[in-house]
């Protein structure tokens, strides 16, 4: 297992740093995946993370077969890129609070009260930080 930036390149890195959804898969149980859009952020140090409720699905799923992938495409309008990341996850339990407030500023304008006061919402209840440590990138871009 490789957690090092190598995996991802520096023209992923900036790709991944623009407030884009994902769509996160994680394997296990009876169901095929089921992916489910996210924010997410790529770390310098070449992992993906995000942000999840402690008793949420995808957790369950993940204590259970610590595998997920993750997509994300540029938007219609732009010339087609995708990046697919697929690797072994851990479930963090420090850093959900910093990484929730970071994510809601690079996606939503938290000058407008209603996303201000959402964000106090989320702040106020508990989060579980999930790290995805790539073992393969796909990309695409035409």
């Amino acid at each position: 297992m490789s957690t090092g930036t190598s995996l991802l390149t520096a023209e992923d890195l900036e790709f991944l740093g623009r407030p884009l959804h994902g769509f996160l898969s994680v394997a296990g149980g009876t169901q095929p995946p089921q992916p489910r859009p996210v924010w997410f952020e790529a770390t310098a140090e070449g992992t993906i993370q995000l942000f999840t409720e402690p008793d949420s699905l995808k957790v369950r799923r993940l204590r259970d077969d610590p595998r997920a992938s993750i997509v994300v495409a540029a938007p219609v309008g732009e010339r087609e890129r995708w990046v697919s990341v697929v690797g072994r996850v851990t479930i963090e339990a420090d850093g959900a609070r910093e990484l929730c407030s970071r994510l809601a500023a690079r996606y939503w304008d938290l000058d407008d009260r209603t996303r201000a006061d959402t964000l106090a919402t989320m702040l106020a209840t508990e989060h579980l930080r999930v790290v995805i440590h790539p073992e393969a990138v796909r990309r695409f871009t035409y």
